[in-house]
C-alpha cells in the first residue's frame, strides 16, 4: 500500500520502519511520556496502519516531517493510537490534516466505529476531536501518569461512528 497524496506542498506517505529514526524526535517533543521506538515500530505493519505527513524540499534535500498518525484495524474497529504535530508547526491545521487522513484510511479499510483516547487535561486535542464528530463515551480514572510527573490523569475514551 504505497501511497502518497499531496495538497500544496504536503503530502503524505505510508510510516516504513526506516521512518522511525526521523519521526522518533516529533514523538518525543509531544509527550510526557513517549513511546520508545522499540514499541514505534512494534505498531507498523500488520493491524497497525500510519502516515507521516510532510514538506516536499525536492529532491536533494528530501521532505521534512511535520507530523504522523499511528493507527490499528481489528475487524471492523479502528483506534487512533497515536498522532503528533511538531510543536514548531502546532496551531496552523495540521493536526486536522492529519486526524482526517487516519479517518480516510480507517473507512477504508473497513472501520464502522473509531475509538482514540485523550488526556483529560488536553482540551485543544478533545476539541479537534469533537469538531471531527467524536463523543466521549467513557473515563480512564488514573490511566495516565502525570505530566508533572506527580500523580495521575484521567484518560477521555471518544468514538465515532462512520
Amino acid at each position: 500500500m504505497n501511497k502518497t497524496s499531496k495538497s500544496n506542498n504536503n503530502h503524505f506517505a505510508e510510516i516504513k520502519p526506516g521512518d522511525v529514526g526521523k519521526l522518533m524526535p516529533i514523538e518525543l517533543a509531544c509527550h510526557s511520556h513517549p513511546w520508545s521506538e522499540k514499541t514505534f515500530l512494534s505498531c507498523i505493519g500488520g493491524r497497525y496502519f500510519g502516515d507521516k505527513l510532510g514538506e516536499k524540499l525536492g529532491e536533494q534535500h528530501g521532505d521534512l516531517s511535520i507530523g504522523f498518525y499511528i493507527g490499528e484495524y481489528v475487524v471492523g474497529e479502528a483506534t487512533l493510537m497515536d498522532i503528533c504535530v511538531m510543536p514548531s508547526e502546532q496551531g496552523k491545521g495540521y493536526g486536522k490534516v492529519l486526524l482526517n487522513q487516519f479517518l480516510a484510511q480507517a473507512k477504508k479499510l473497513g472501520a464502522s466505529k473509531i475509538f482514540l483516547e485523550v488526556r483529560a487535561k488536553n482540551i485543544a486535542a478533545q476539541m479537534l476531536y469533537m469538531n471531527s464528530g467524536f463523543i466521549e463515551i467513557d473515563r480512564r480514572t488514573g490511566y495516565y501518569p502525570s505530566s508533572s510527573g506527580f500523580g495521575y490523569e484521567d484518560a477521555i475514551v471518544m468514538s465515532l461512528k462512520c
